[in-house]
């Protein structure tokens, strides 16, 4: 407070702070002990971990691949704006002048063991081939001159404690890719345009009791508050 009795307010970004509130319905037993069992592990508030934002895009940046949060192989060149499916001009031009493969590629704190899918939309003036890959797992997909969307969805191992999302483009070959994806699950939604990323290292749960309501035989029903403080 100044000498007038007049205050000064600032924002302050580094206490910043991000809330999801999970409800979970119809839970059978097991599911409910399993959820039971992880906010005993966490000790309620105390212990953090790391969460992936079901509703998000894991990666960061998707819309500017020149962003210090992706890596890119040498000989991988970009151009930006590029027409996109969605009628604007935020694709990208991937183009390998090199004589082997070449990937654009974000390390993420995720674990191995859940299934992630990976998506994009793709196309080039000539028929080619990319590769998708998710940690040890890869596959091939066709591009046509028609925008496409490719996925590949899989685990990694389950002592992974972090895995790399790369797509690849062969030698030679010149794709225009738009909307790079990564989601916790088996294929993809709308595509979300990302900043930050939808990977949390040390979220908490916000409470420190967790009330399960029994609904039914084998039926249960909660709802789960967890938060991600960056002064944490």
């Amino acid at each position: 407070m100044a000498a007038d009795g007049s205050t000064i307010k600032l924002a302050d970004p580094g206490v910043a702070e991000t809330s999801w509130v999970l409800t979970y319905a119809d839970l059978s037993d097991e599911e409910a002990a399993a959820l039971l069992e992880f906010f005993e592990a966490a000790e309620g508030t105390l212990n953090g971990f790391t969460f992936l934002d079901p509703t998000g895009n894991l990666l960061a940046r998707s819309d500017d691949l020149e962003d210090a949060a992706w890596q890119r192989d040498p000989m991988l060149s970009l151009e930006s704006g590029i027409s996109d499916p969605a009628g604007t001009a935020l694709a990208w031009r991937l183009s390998n002048s090199g004589s082997a493969e070449q990937s654009l590629a974000q390390t993420l704190a995720a674990t191995g063991q859940y299934q992630y899918c990976l998506s994009a939309y793709v196309r080039t003036d000539a028929a080619a081939v990319v590769w998708l890959k998710i940690g040890n797992g890869a596959a091939q997909r066709g591009v046509t001159a028609r925008w496409t969307r490719i996925a590949l969805a899989c685990t990694g191992s389950p002592d992974d404690t972090s895995l790399r999302f790369a797509i690849e483009i062969p030698a030679g070959g010149t794709v225009e890719v738009y909307g790079l994806q990564v989601e916790p699950q088996a294929a993809p939604s709308v595509y979300k345009s990302s900043t930050r990323g939808g990977v949390f290292e040390g979220a908490h749960l916000a409470d420190d009791v967790l009330a399960i309501s029994s609904t039914d035989a084998n039926r249960h029903s909660c709802a789960v508050k967890v938060i991600h403080a960056n002064h944490l």
